[in-house]
Formats: C-alpha cells, sequence, structure tokens
C-alpha cells in the first residue's frame, strides 16, 4: 500500500511512520506535515533517506498542498490535529481551522480521488468523562474542551462523508499515549524532563483525575489494524490496559527519576477537566489486537528514552515552550 500519513511529524504520527517502515516493508509512506511547534523533522530523522518515504510540507486545510499529495495513494491516514486542551483553551480557532475545516479538506480530496480508505485518529475525549464502566462505540459524544470538541466535529463528518457519499471512511479514538517523542508539554513528558532538572511537578487540582493509558506502539499497531481488518462506517476504540490517577502517575515519574515528593505541587485545576476516561477495546480486539506493554513497563521505558535523548529534547524547552508554561502552571522553569 502508499499511505498518506497527515501529521505524520507529530508525536503518534511518527511514531507509525516508524512502525509501518519497520514492520511492513512492503508498504510507502508519505508525510504531509505543516511542521508546527510539535511537529518536528528530528521525529522522522531516522527514515529520510528511506526510499519507501517521503516528505511533503503543508497544511491539510491548504487544499492544493492536499491535492498533490493525496496523489497515487491507497489510503490516508489522518493524525493531523492541534491537540492540548490547554491549548485549546487559550486559542480555540487554531483547533477548529485544522480539526474541523482541514478535516473536509481532506475528506473532500479523499472523495474526489477515489481513495480506497479513509482513517480518522481520534480520541477518548470526544465521549467525555465516565464515572464508572467504559465507554463503548455506541456511546454518545459528549466533549467538555474546544480540543474534544473540534475532534468531535472531524469525527462527525467523516461519519457524514462515509453516509453521503459512500466513502470508505472509519475513525479509531484512543485513549491517553505516552511514550517516545512526545512534546513536552503533555503530562508525562514534562514531569520527567522537569524531575531531571529538579523542577517542580505541575499536578492540576487533587491529582485524582484517572486515565486509561495506551503506549503509543500498542496504539499504532492498533491503527494499522483498523485500516487492514476494521470495516468502513465504523468507529474502533483502542485503550490501554491500565487504568492510573495522574497524581500516582507523577510519583512513579518521581520514583523512576530518583527523585523525592517533594518535587510535586499541585496547582489550580483547568477548566472543564475531565475526571475520569476508559475505554473498551472488545471491538478491535475482536479484529486481533491487544496492547502488549503495560503501564509500569512502558514508562520504565519512557522515561528511559528521554534520558538517554536529550538531543531532541533539549531544544525545544526554550523560547515560546517557556512563556506557554508560565502561563499555564504559575511558575517558571529555572
Amino acid at each position: 500500500m502508499k499511505l498518506l500519513v497527515t501529521g505524520g511529524a507529530g508525536f503518534i504520527g511518527s511514531n507509525f511512520v516508524r512502525h509501518v517502515l519497520r514492520e511492513h516493508p512492503e508498504d510507502q509512506v508519505v508525510v504531509l506535515d505543516k511542521l508546527t511547534y510539535a511537529g518536528r523533522m528530528e521525529n522522522l530523522a531516522d527514515h529520510e533517506d528511506n526510499p519507501n518515504f517521503s516528505f511533503i510540507q503543508g497544511a491539510i486545510e491548504d487544499r492544493e498542498v492536499v491535492a498533490q499529495a493525496v496523489e497515487g495513494v491507497d489510503a490516508i491516514i489522518n493524525f493531523a490535529a492541534e491537540s492540548h486542551v490547554d491549548r485549546s483553551i487559550e486559542e480555540p480557532d487554531a483547533f477548529i481551522t485544522t480539526d474541523v475545516f482541514g478535516t473536509q479538506v481532506l475528506l473532500e480530496a479523499a472523495r474526489e480521488q477515489e481513495i480506497g480508505r479513509y482513517l480518522q485518529i481520534s480520541t477518548d475525549e470526544v465521549y467525555g468523562s465516565i464515572d464508572e464502566g467504559t465507554f463503548t462505540e455506541e456511546s454518545p459524544i459528549d466533549p467538555s474542551s474546544p480540543y474534544s470538541a473540534s475532534k468531535a466535529g472531524g469525527d462527525m463528518l467523516v461519519q457524514a462523508y462515509h453516509r453521503t457519499y459512500g466513502l470508505p471512511a472509519l475513525i479509531t479514538r484512543a485513549s491517553n499515549n505516552y511514550g517516545p517523542y512526545h512534546y513536552p508539554e503533555k503530562l508525562i513528558p514534562l514531569c520527567v524532563l522537569n524531575a531531571f532538572a529538579g523542577i517542580k511537578l505541575p499536578v492540576y487540582g487533587d491529582g485524582m483525575q484517572v486515565r486509561n493509558w495506551l503506549y503509543v506502539e500498542d496504539h499504532c499497531t492498533g491503527i494499522y489494524t483498523a485500516l487492514t481488518k476494521g470495516n468502513v462506517g465504523e468507529v474502533y476504540n483502542i485503550g490501554g490496559p491500565d487504568e492510573c490517577p495522574n497524581i500516582e502517575v507523577v510519583k512513579r515519574i518521581v520514583e523512576l527519576t530518583g527523585n523525592d515528593e517533594s518535587l510535586i505541587e499541585y496547582v489550580k485545576d483547568r477548566p472543564g477537566h475531565d475526571v475520569r476516561y476508559s475505554l473498551s477495546s472488545a471491538k478491535i480486539r475482536a479484529l486481533g489486537w491487544e496492547p502488549k506493554t503495560h503501564f509500569a513497563e512502558g514508562l520504565e521505558e519512557t522515561v528511559q528514552w528521554y534520558r538517554d535523548n536529550e538531543w531532541w529534547w533539549g531544544p525545544i524547552r526554550s523560547g515560546e515552550y517557556l512563556e506557554f508554561y508560565k502561563r499555564q502552571y504559575g511558575q517558571a522553569l529555572q
């Protein structure tokens, strides 16, 4: 297959590109990415010379660039998104532009070019919060933030294009990912790098927000399973094997980095913060997928990756990143 991977220079997208080129060397991968702050060519550096890899710089909301990118591809996998909840609260316009309008541009190009399969990469956050039990693919959409609302809007467009035009499209919704190449505005990489530097680890509210953690490589195998075995018109949840409150995640990071809990600092909770996410993955498990990495093992591997790869994260923690961090947590990186 020849795959167009939009947003392929971001965290999950770049991990998926590496997964495909390593595990499915018969496939070709074209990456379309506009290289925002979180999309970086460093994430793809180990495959720049691979003859099965090519790169186009551009935004999914740019019709001309998208028309060029979709030529000759068999499938589109859309990772491209503004994805950080805190930033969506500050600047919701950018999220609507990419996550909704950009998705529509891609869908229209896929329809015009009669692309064989379109896969939308979405999130469990479109379901909102759940106190007990787990979300299934039949659960109603109830987003809480501008980010999750923009992703829900994109999902609804995907379903509409399938039902109206017969576009062979499907959706995956994953739980919280973690692993290598994760931009350090998110909880795990932020706390790991702060702990390395002996800087306070900010925790929203009481830290009891529960997440269903999914190692990024397991997510990549789930995406490829849905792409090749899933039924068009369907939604597939991809959930991690373990749930854990944020405060316990942070405490584990403190331990793995050789620090003590005096580094933890509770900060004002963000508006509309969902209390708990939980996904049932029974539907995609029926296709033969299952997660292989439990959270304790995956977190240890993730901490070690950041310990070994300062070349990757060192240049990030400066400039605009410092200003954003100070606005969000009321404290400066030192």
